[in-house]
């Protein structure tokens, strides 16, 4: 299967990494395209040494090809996985914006390929009416949620936001390729 891996500007960025590495060994072509914020959590090269695959993280790497490569990830893919989302990213899908390569990847996805979210957040964020509205939407819109889970969030909290483990994400992931 191939799979565009979504990843937003949170800390749980550097946990793409375990998931990039462990669907490539479960013989995935993985492709990995990031909003620049999440080069802040984890580089590119990173992501490109474990996947074997260019990694698309500003519009500027988009001069590879005469297709956009948002256009051409949305054109190859079995599956868009994003972990971590985070609520700004939530927002963007949610309403449609194409502020940086991951939400305009999104954007172009065909409707009946499957969309899997994994949000990484604070807790309130997670709860808060406006990011709990973006996840109504985005479930209306056909994406399905991998709900992140409870314990110590890096911000010093305790409660509900972390990213769900690497391998129960690996575990929807095989459900759907069987």
């Amino acid at each position: 299967m191939t799979i565009t891996l979504g990843i937003s500007a949170s800390i749980a960025a550097y946990k793409a990494a375990d998931l990039a590495s462990q669907l490539t060994k479960r013989g995935h072509d993985v492709f990995v395209v990031m909003t620049p914020g999440a080069t802040e959590f984890i580089t590119p090269l990173t992501l490109q040494t474990l996947t074997r695959n260019t990694v698309l993280s500003s519009f500027e790497d988009e001069k590879n090809s005469w297709k956009p490569g948002h256009i051409e990830l949305a054109d190859q893919s079995d599956l868009l996985l994003v972990a971590p989302a985070t609520a700004n990213q939530l927002a963007e899908f949610a309403n449609g914006h194409a502020s940086n390569p991951l939400s305009s990847t999104y954007l172009a996805f065909p409707k009946d390929t499957p969309k899997w979210i994994a949000p990484a957040m604070n807790g309130r964020m997670w709860l808060h009416a406006a990011t709990q509205r973006n996840v109504a939407q985005l479930k209306m819109d056909g994406c399905k949620f991998i709900d992140p889970v409870e314990g110590d969030l890096a911000c010093g909290y305790e409660g509900v936001g972390r990213l769900a483990d690497v391998a129960d994400i690996l575990d929807k992931v095989d459900a759907l390729d069987r």
